[in-house]
C-alpha cells in the first residue's frame, strides 16, 4: 500500500490528541504522538545530517524544552512514568520523544529507544526528509503498519517547515471553537509560556510567531533559540496570568497564519475534522478521516471500537458571566468567521 505521509496539524488543545489516540488502535497505522513540536528547532537544524547527528536531535532536550521541565512544566500527553522502578529518565534528562512519542506505541519503550540508537547511529549523511521517512518507515515494519501519522499539539507553529520537509503530504486539520480552544490553552502551561514568550519578544524586538509560519529548514532558528531562551524565566512565566481575550487572539492568529498556510494544498491533500462534529456523529467523521488516509484502511472492527472513545462534552463558554462571553467571542472572531462557527 503506498500512501502518502499524513501530518495532523492544529493549533493544539482542540481534540487532536483523542484523534491521535483514535488512530492508534487502527491495526495499520503507526500514530506518532507529540515527535516533532517537543524537538523544537532543532528537529530542522540539519538540511542532511548524519546517522549520530539525527540522534542527538532525538535524544538531547533543546533549551526550550530543558528550561521548561526544570521548572515542572510537564505536559498532560507525557506518557513516560516518571519514578517507577523501571524509568530510567528523570523530566531532566529524558529525550524528547520518550516523554510521549515512544510510550505511545510500545509498554517497552526503553528497549525501544535502545533499539533505534543503534538503527539511527549507523545511518550515512542523507536528506532530512529522508532520515525521518527511514525512522518513521522502520517504526511502521516493526509494528506492521502500513502508514505513518505525526500529530504534536500546537503544530501549526511549525507547519510550513513541515510541508516544506514533505511536499507530498496529506494533511487532516483539527479543530475546535475558538472560545473553548482558548480556555482550555488558559489552563495548560505551555500556552501560557508561549504567550509570555511572544510578550517578552516583541518587547525585545523579535516576532517570534512570525518567524514560525515561515519555512525553515538549517540552523536559524536553533540559534535564536540558544540565544533566546537564557534570558527567559520560565519559573515566572509559567505563573504568570492572562485574560481569557488574550489566548483568543492567539488562537485566531493561529489560525489564520495556520489556514493560510493549508490554503496552498490540492483540496484533495486536505481534510478538515471538526471536534464538535466527531463528538455528535463518531461514525461519520471517523469513517471520512480513515478514507482519507487511505480507504484501503476502512475496518469495521476498528471503526464499531474507534466509535466509543468520542464523548459529547459541554462547552466551558457557555458558562461564562456574559460580558466575558462577549469580549472572548470578539477576540476569537477573525477564526470563528473563517472555521465557519456562528458568534
Amino acid at each position: 500500500m503506498k500512501t502518502n505521509p499524513i501530518l495532523i496539524l492544529s493549533t493544539g488543545r482542540c481534540g487532536s490528541t483523542m484523534i491521535s489516540d483514535i488512530l492508534s488502535r487502527h491495526p495499520k497505522v503507526l500514530s506518532l504522538s507529540e515527535f516533532f513540536v517537543p524537538l523544537g528547532s532543532a528537529a530542522f537544524a540539519y538540511k542532511a545530517p548524519s546517522g549520530p547527528q539525527l540522534w542527538k536531535i532525538l535524544s538531547q532536550q533543546t533549551p526550550a524544552l530543558h528550561m521548561m521541565l526544570k521548572s515542572g512544566i510537564i505536559v498532560d500527553e507525557s506518557l513516560y512514568p516518571y519514578g517507577s522502578p523501571q524509568a530510567r529518565f528523570t523530566p531532566d534528562n529524558i529525550p524528547p520523544m520518550m516523554a510521549v512519542t515512544l510510550p505511545h506505541l510500545t509498554d517497552q519503550h526503553e528497549a525501544l529507544y535502545d533499539e533505534l540508537e543503534l538503527v539511527v547511529k549507523a545511518r550515512p549523511s542523507r536528506p532530512l526528509a529522508e532520515q525521518y521517512q527511514f525512522l518513521f518507515e522502520t517504526l511502521a515494519e516493526k509494528y506492521q503498519r502500513d502508514v505513518w501519522i505525526e500529530r504534536s499539539g500546537g503544530s501549526f507553529i511549525i507547519a510550513a517547515t513541515l510541508l516544506e520537509l514533505f511536499p507530498e503530504a496529506k494533511v487532516i486539520h483539527v479543530f475546535r471553537d475558538g472560545r473553548d480552544t482558548a480556555i482550555s490553552m488558559s489552563q495548560h502551561h505551555n500556552f501560557r509560556i508561549l504567550l509570555a514568550m511572544l510578550q517578552k519578544t516583541n518587547r525585545l524586538g523579535i516576532d517570534v510567531f512570525q518567524s514560525w509560519h515561515k519555512p525553515q529548514i538549517g540552523p536559524q532558528k536553533l540559534w535564536l533559540e540558544k540565544l533566546l531562551f537564557p534570558f527567559l524565566n520560565t519559573e515566572q512565566m509559567k505563573k504568570q496570568e492572562f485574560p481569557l481575550v488574550e489566548y483568543g487572539k492567539l488562537w485566531s492568529q493561529m489560525i489564520l497564519s495556520g489556514c493560510g498556510i493549508l490554503d496552498t494544498l490540492p483540496k484533495d491533500r486536505l481534510l478538515s475534522v471538526k471536534f464538535e462534529a466527531v463528538q455528535e456523529n463518531p461514525r461519520k467523521e471517523l469513517k471520512e478521516l480513515i478514507r482519507f488516509i487511505n480507504p484501503e484502511l476502512e475496518n469495521t472492527e476498528w471503526l464499531d471500537e474507534a466509535c466509543l472513545i468520542p464523548r459529547p462534552t459541554r462547552s466551558k463558554f457557555s458558562a461564562l458571566p456574559e460580558t466575558e462571553r462577549i469580549a472572548l467571542t470578539q477576540a476569537c472572531e477573525p477564526g470563528l468567521t473563517l472555521l465557519g462557527y456562528p458568534l
